[in-house]
């Protein structure tokens, strides 16, 4: 990857997401390879059974590789098997390994 996201904010109650979605597409149409992670309360709506923000809709549409950290889940009671088909959820040694063969982390939380 060449740029990982952290990103911490549920598009529930506010409209982040929704301000880094231009940036995000600036750079893919640049042909760089751009990692997601959902963490904290970024994981709250991305599950198929509720109902899922449109700008986290358009998020999964873009070329990128979208991860949801497991233990975010678990504490906002999202089961993984109701997970959004394009999200990969990952554990804490599976972020270290994602951040490790990533050339920049920026952090959006």
């Amino acid at each position: 990857m060449d740029l990982t996201y952290l990103f911490g904010f549920s598009e529930m109650t506010g409209n982040h997401l929704e301000r880094l979605l231009p940036i995000l597409m600036a750079q893919i149409n640049k042909n760089r390879k751009i990692g997601f992670v959902l963490i904290h309360d970024g994981v709250i709506g991305i599950s198929k059974k509720g109902k899922i923000p449109k700008s986290m809709l358009e998020l999964l549409g873009l070329n990128i590789t979208v991860y949801a950290l497991k233990p975010d889940m678990n504490a906002r009671g999202i089961p993984f098997n109701q997970l959004h088909d394009k999200i990969n959820a990952i554990d804490y040694e599976e972020l270290v390994d994602v951040l490790e063969s990533t050339q920049k982390v920026i952090s959006w939380i």
